[in-house]
C-alpha cells in the first residue's frame, strides 16, 4: 500500500464504492462531487491515470470513466479488513448435539444470508478433523441386536445398530462397555491400530465378533463425520448483476455451486485444510476457477474441541463488502439465539 499517496488512496476509494453501488464507470466529475478533496478535474485526472497505470484501476472502453481492477479490489478489501479486525468475532464457542437441528439450521442460515446481502450463499457443516473418541455406550436392542452409541469430540453423537449371532445379558453389556471405553477413549481413528484391535478382540474373548463390530461402527462414524456437507442458497441471485449474468460466466457459476468438490477447494483454499478466520478472495484469486468473475468472502466458525466450519458469500467484484463483513460479523450472535432457544425447549 505504500506507493499511494493520501490523495490517491481517497480517489481510488470513491471510485470503487461509486462503482459497487452503480456498476458504472467513473469518471472525474464524480469523484470531485464524492470526495473532499477540492481539487480541479484536470488533477483528479492525472491522478487517475497515475492509479491506472500502477494496475489499480481499469478503462473499460473509450469512454473517461474507469472501474477498480482485482488489485484495486485487493487494496480496497486489505484496508477495510485492518480497519474493521477488532469488530470482526469468531464464530465459536457453542456445541450442537444432534445433526438434525444443525442441518436445520445451516440451511436456515444460508437463506437468510442469502436474502440479506442478495448475493449466493454457500455453508458448510462443522467437521472434526482428526476426531477423537469420547464416549461408546452399548445398550441391547432385542436378543439379536446391540445399538452401539458413539460420541465424539464435539459431542457428535452416531448410532450404529450391530447384529450378533448371540444373545448378550448385562453383566457382559457392562464389561463390554467398561472394555471399549477402557481403550478407545481419547482415541482418533489413525491411532486405534491393528495392536489395539487385536489386545481388544483378545481380551473379548467368545465376544470377539461383537467387538470387531463396533470397532468398524467407529470406522464409519469417524469417515461419515468426516464427509463435507454443504448447504447453498441464492444461487440465481448472481443474475441480478450484469457483468455476471450472460450466458458464459452465469452457466460456469450454476455448475460451480452444483459441484460439491469444487466448493470443498472453496473452503479448504484447494490443499485440503480448511481455512481460519475470515478470507477473501477476489477474480482469479479464487480457488475455483469457474468463480474468477467473482469475489468470495469465507469465514470460519468454530463449535470448540476442534469443531469447525465455513460460512461463504459470493457476488460480484463490486460487493458491498462492508455489508458482507458486518453480516457475517453479526452471524456469530444469531447462531447463539437460535441454539439457546433449542436448548431450553429440550
Amino acid at each position: 500500500m505504500s506507493d499511494l499517496s493520501e490523495r490517491q488512496v481517497k480517489i481510488l476509494n470513491v471510485i470503487i464504492r461509486t462503482y459497487m453501488k452503480t456498476g458504472e464507470p467513473v469518471g472525474s466529475r464524480t469523484i470531485s462531487k464524492e470526495s473532499d478533496l477540492n481539487l480541479s478535474s484536470a488533477t483528479i485526472r492525472n491522478e487517475m491515470s497515475d492509479l491506472e497505470e500502477m494496475g489499480y484501476i481499469v478503462q473499460p472502453h473509450t469512454s473517461a470513466g474507469r472501474i477498480p481492477s482485482d488489485k484495486g479490489y485487493r487494496f480496497y478489501v486489505d484496508q477495510m479488513m485492518l480497519e474493521k479486525e477488532h469488530e470482526v468475532s469468531e464464530m465459536k464457542d457453542f456445541v450442537i448435539e444432534k445433526t438434525e437441528k444443525m442441518e436445520q439450521v445451516l440451511k436456515t442460515i444460508a437463506k437468510l444470508l442469502a436474502a440479506n446481502t442478495n448475493y449466493s450463499t454457500v455453508v458448510s457443516a462443522p467437521q472434526t478433523h482428526h476426531g477423537k473418541v469420547k464416549f461408546i455406550q452399548l445398550s441391547t436392542v432385542d436378543e439379536n441386536q446391540v445399538l452401539a452409541t458413539i460420541m465424539l469430540d464435539g459431542n457428535i453423537v452416531k448410532n450404529k445398530i450391530i447384529r450378533t449371532s448371540e444373545e448378550i445379558n448385562q453383566e457382559t453389556m457392562l464389561k463390554l462397555n467398561i472394555l471399549l471405553n477402557g481403550s478407545l477413549n481419547g482415541l482418533t481413528l489413525e491411532e486405534i491400530n491393528l495392536v489395539t484391535i487385536a489386545r481388544l478382540k483378545e481380551q473379548a474373548g467368545i465376544h470377539s465378533e461383537v467387538v470387531g463390530s463396533v470397532l468398524d461402527a467407529v470406522a464409519e462414524a469417524v469417515q461419515e463425520d468426516e464427509e463435507l456437507e454443504i448447504y447453498t442458497s441464492g444461487a440465481t441471485n448472481i443474475f441480478k448483476y450484469p457483468e455476471l449474468s450472460n450466458s458464459e460466466s452465469a452457466r460456469d457459476l450454476i455448475s460451480a455451486f452444483e459441484e460439491k468438490q469444487e466448493l470443498r477447494d472453496l473452503f479448504t483454499g484447494g490443499d485440503g485444510e480448511p481455512g481460519t478466520g475470515i478470507q477473501v478472495y477476489i477474480g482469479n484469486e479464487s480457488p475455483i476457477q469457474r468463480m474468477k468473475d467473482c469475489s468470495v468472502v469465507t469465514a470460519t466458525y468454530e463449535l470448540g474441541e476442534g469443531i469447525h466450519g465455513t460460512v461463504g458469500i459470493v457476488g460480484p467484484k463490486r460487493m458491498d463488502y462492508g455489508m458482507v463483513m458486518d453480516n457475517l460479523k453479526t452471524l456469530k450472535v444469531q447462531l447463539d439465539e437460535i441454539f439457546n432457544k433449542k436448548e431450553e425447549k429440550t
